[in-house]
């Protein structure tokens, strides 16, 4: 009788699961998100949103004379610039940013958060910096190398 493939099981290269750490990131992962939802639910954001509006008013409080295109925030968020499109409908819905007629570009759209939009990101901010100082308070003082190591995975070029 022949085994098929089905019968030898996965083939993978870790021994256990737990040693692969793209599962461990993808479970982390869902666990750090379940609880930015629930620290963001008495907000009426979803976590997008919120990345999205405190983005903006960071980049806002920052620019001086330079409005913020919607392609800077992209950037800043690392989001999908189709999906923060979306999301940005939403948030003017909402009446948390304005889109305003670009200075120097008349085709162009410039970003603002509105004040309750400012506001808002400035409240929420608290309850999100509190959740991942919960959430990541088991690696103590490793906090800072693991946030090092997020940063060289983001920012290393893509194959």
């Amino acid at each position: 009788m022949s085994a098929d493939a089905s019968d030898e099981g996965l083939r993978s290269r870790f021994a256990e699961a737990d040693e692969s750490p793209g599962l461990l990131l993808w479970q982390v992962t869902n666990r750090w998100q379940a609880a930015q939802r629930a620290a963001l639910a008495p907000f009426d954001l979803t976590h997008v949103q919120f990345v999205l509006l405190a983005s903006l008013t960071y980049l806002a409080g920052r620019a001086v004379d330079e409005p913020v295109m919607q392609r800077d925030l992209a950037a800043q968020a690392a989001t999908d610039p189709m999906m923060t499109s979306q999301v940005l409908r939403t948030l003017e819905h909402k009446g948390l940013i304005e889109r305003r007629d670009h200075p120097h570009d008349r085709r162009a759209k410039s970003l603002v958060p509105t004040e309750a939009g400012a506001a808002l990101a400035n409240r929420a901010i608290v309850s999100v910096e509190s959740c991942d100082h919960e959430f990541f308070a088991p690696l103590g003082p490793g906090t800072s190398t693991f946030a090092d190591a997020l940063r060289r995975l983001r920012d290393r070029t893509p194959n």
